[in-house]
Parts: structure tokens; sequence; C-alpha cells
């Protein structure tokens, strides 16, 4: 184990929950961050941000939430909001979470920052940390590389969400993936 503290940037409850006991049997403290200003509406991220919550307590790990400033997240997509998932937009959206969880990281003095993220079934480990690393430079900090669908982490926490019970969300969370999602569910009907 090594003894350094870790923050873990989580984005929903079905990406970290297989892997909490993993990361603290690797490090000496493991805290939860919260940031998700992207999650729209409010009420879903409210959703998410619970079950978070409830998983940390549940884990023994302690629990964080950054500032909901969507306003920002607005500010800084509004220019792509019609790209796919996947594309420009979301790079930002990563960016720019990854940025606060090393900004906060670097405030409260912890050594290493992961992110979840990449345990998203379409959420590329190959665009996200590399973004990691140059935030974690910028700061003085490490990040932990990870591809976290990898090594069956994936089918694990999507086992552990069922068996759980845990809200499984339906899109990826912000407004124009989720207006995406309806206009197909429409065009099915």
């Amino acid at each position: 184990m090594e003894d350094k503290r870790l923050l873990f940037h989580v984005c929903c409850g079905p990406c970290s929950i297989a892997l909490f006991e993993e990361l603290k049997t690797a490090y000496t403290e493991v805290v939860a961050y919260f940031y998700n200003p992207n999650i729209h509406p409010e009420a879903e991220y409210i959703k998410r941000r619970d079950v978070v919550k409830q998983l940390c307590e549940k884990a023994g790990v302690p629990f964080i939430e950054g500032p909901y400033n969507k306003e920002h997240w607005f500010a800084l997509t509004d220019a792509y909001k019609a790209n796919n998932e996947g594309g420009a937009r979301c790079k930002i959206c990563f960016d720019m979470r990854l940025e606060e969880a090393m900004r906060y990281a670097d405030e409260q003095k912890f050594d290493i920052v992961a992110t979840s993220i990449t345990s998203g079934r379409n959420k590329r480990a190959d665009v996200i940390n590399p973004l990691g690393n140059v935030w974690a430079e910028t700061y003085g900090l490490t990040f932990l590389e990870a591809d976290w669908k990898k090594g069956g982490r994936q089918e694990k926490g999507i086992q552990l969400a069922k068996e759980e019970d845990i809200y499984r969300q339906e899109y990826c969370g912000c407004i124009y993936s989720k207006l995406v999602r309806e206009k197909k569910i429409k065009e099915k009907q």
C-alpha cells in the first residue's frame, strides 16, 4: 500500500462502485470528489450525487461535493452543443472537471488524483488521461492513468450496480446527450 492520499474524481455510481475497494487497498487514504456541473437537469444531478454519496458511506470513503457551477459549464460548451457525444464538447467537459479536481487536490494537499470517467463505455482513456496528466503537471501532482473499463472492472461495476439496485442513468449527463437520447427514442416509435 502506498503511503499516499488519493483524490478520486467520481462521475456517477455505476462508474465508481467497482473501484472503491481496489483504490482503498492501494492507497492510505481515498476521498471521493463529486464535481460534475455538466449533469442536467439539476434533478438528475441530485439523483446521481446522492447515489455516489450512499456508495461512499457503504464503502467507508469520505465524500466531498464540488460546486455545481452549471453556468461555467454552459459557457465553455455552448458553441459545441451540436457535437455528438465523444467530440469536442466532451473533451472540454473532461478538461474542466479534471482541472477542478486537480485544483482541489492541490489545495487540500492530496498526492494523487484519479477519475472514474474512463469507466464509461463511450469515454476514451486516450483522450481523458492526457488531460489529467497536463493538469497534474500544472499543479505538481500525480495523475493515476487508467482505463477503468479494462480488467473486468466495467462488467463488475454493472453487476454490482444491479446487485445493489443502484440508479443507472440513461444518458451521459449533459442536457445535449439527454436531448439526443430522447430524439432517438422518438424516432423508434
